[in-house]
């Protein structure tokens, strides 16, 4: 079949906790500029416009991210296929076979183009070459997964030994076997063979075949994820997958439940600029660095400073006499690590998880469907924010039982429902809503409207809010 049989799936998991204090559970590393200036989610969107017959992609998310998803492809004026949402994660078989079941219900032909949506690729015309024969082995009835051709002795990554060359497809093999992640030395052994790829978590797969192949191999698996896509209902422009059928699917990826014991594995040989991205150090290697090997990003001053990555977020940072750091500056955060010590990141963020604290979890600038709030100053019995509402677009209409709001209109319009009072306001110009008064907040304008808030009370919590009506469905 051709025409628009290919499907791109979009998986939108992981939190990227090795890239704190940057990249958050509710802003992880895949919806962050981290590459380019564009997003890393964004620009695996783009790499798709050039590869031929492909349909509007099938984005996999959960539910903490799909405004994120969903803002970011209209940013791109591009278009989902589907949204499909996880109600709780549960690894990459799952998610691609809910992907599988959207696919074929449109299309019984449908070709898989399965891709991680935080990875970066820096070669695009070799990348839609390896993409295309990728495919071509996927309409010959083989689970095609990408080699990604290694330059060092990685330790970060699993490997594919390549077997038997298939003669139709060039740079094609068969799988001999997939090798989880090496010790030093077996890393390096596999690289002075030249029998071994890394392991790309790229896939081209007939959606048919690979449910035929999950059936055989994981039946639990596709039995959970077609009871929980049978029972999916719509909610906006996402389908959520039913959640007490998700939730009681077992947790694994793609290779363990279907690749490494299907007879139709094969690799495509790529060598493309790829990177997972899977540490600063990993960043730091794929990006534009200046003649003394650094990678800066922000308001930064160097010197004497060699083989360093440098990003100031919010104020001026300088650096001198050092070699081979991490520097990362955010509102609320600092990481300041060697380059050979950036996978330990991760040691930190779960600490901080340990510890009850969230700088792991937001950052001080919150994005929600209608813009985003962000925290200026607190104390006892006090809260400030600045809140950017987007033209067109309003808070839920809600109440607080703890707590009562000032709000100050910086610029734009706002219109305010507080009980039964509407009213525009304009900058300059406040408003009161008192502790368990009903109230919206709107920008019926065309510019974003900025507010400052002054909540104050016994209790501040984000979960002292009652909604009864939100345009965006959340509960």
């Amino acid at each position: 079949m051709t025409g628009t049989d290919i499907v791109p799936v979009i998986l939108c998991g992981g939190s990227g906790t090795r890239l704190w204090p940057m990249s958050r559970k509710l802003l992880p590393k895949q919806f962050l500029p981290l590459a380019s200036e564009r997003t890393l989610f964004q620009d695996t969107v783009l790499r798709l416009s050039g590869l031929a017959g492909t349909a509007p992609p099938v984005i996999v998310s959960n539910d903490e991210h799909r405004f994120l998803a969903a803002e970011q492809l209209r940013e791109l004026g591009a278009a989902a296929g589907s949204l499909l949402l996880e109600p709780a994660g549960r690894n990459t078989a799952p998610a691609v076979a809910a992907a599988a079941l959207e696919a074929v219900g449109k299309n019984p032909g449908a070709i898989l183009f399965v891709l991680p949506s935080d990875h970066v690729v820096r070669d695009l015309p070799r990348f839609l070459d390896a993409a295309a024969r990728a495919v071509a082995l996927a309409r010959q009835g083989l689970l095609a997964t990408f080699g990604i051709v290694p330059d060092a002795p990685e330790t970060g990554y699993g490997y594919i030994e390549r077997g038997e060359p298939i003669a139709e497809v060039k740079g094609a093999h068969r799988v001999a076997r997939f090798v989880e992640k090496p010790d030093a030395a077996r890393a390096a052994q596999f690289l002075a063979s030249g029998r071994f790829f890394w392991n790309s978590g790229m896939f081209a797969l007939d959606a048919r075949q690979y449910l035929e192949e999950l059936e055989r191999f994981r039946p639990d698996i596709l039995a959970a994820v077609r009871t929980a896509w049978e029972r999916a209902r719509r909610d906006l422009d996402f389908i959520r997958l039913d959640a007490e059928a998700f939730g009681v699917c077992a947790s694994d990826s793609i290779d363990y439940a279907v690749m490494e014991r299907t007879r139709n594995a094969a690799v495509i040989e790529a060598a493309m600029g790829w990177s997972d991205v899977g540490s600063w150090s990993a960043l730091w290697s794929v990006t534009h660095r200046d003649e003394a090997g650094n990678e800066v990003r922000g308001d930064v001053d160097l010197r004497h400073t060699r083989n360093s990555l440098v990003r100031a977020e919010h104020r001026l940072v300088s650096v001198i006499g050092v070699e081979n750091l991490v520097v990362v500056e955010t509102s609320d955060a600092v990481l300041v690590a060697s380059r050979d010590h950036a996978q330990a990141v991760k040691d930190v963020v779960a600490r901080l998880d340990s510890s009850a604290r969230t700088e792991h979890l937001s950052h001080r600038r919150v994005y929600r469907p209608w813009g985003y709030y962000e925290g200026v100053d607190e104390g006892s019995r006090y809260q400030v924010k600045r809140l950017m509402v987007k033209p067109g677009q309003a808070l839920s209409l809600q109440l607080h039982h703890r707590r009562a709001e000032h709000w100050v209109v910086v610029s734009g319009r706002a219109r305010v429902t507080c009980g039964d009072t509407v009213q525009d306001l304009v900058a300059n110009q406040s408003t009161y809503i008192p502790v368990e008064a009903k109230h919206r907040l709107e920008n019926p304008g065309s510019e974003p409207l900025y507010v400052v808030e002054v909540q104050s009370g016994d209790y501040l919590g984000e979960d002292d809010i009652e909604r009864f009506e939100d345009r965006y469905a959340r509960q």
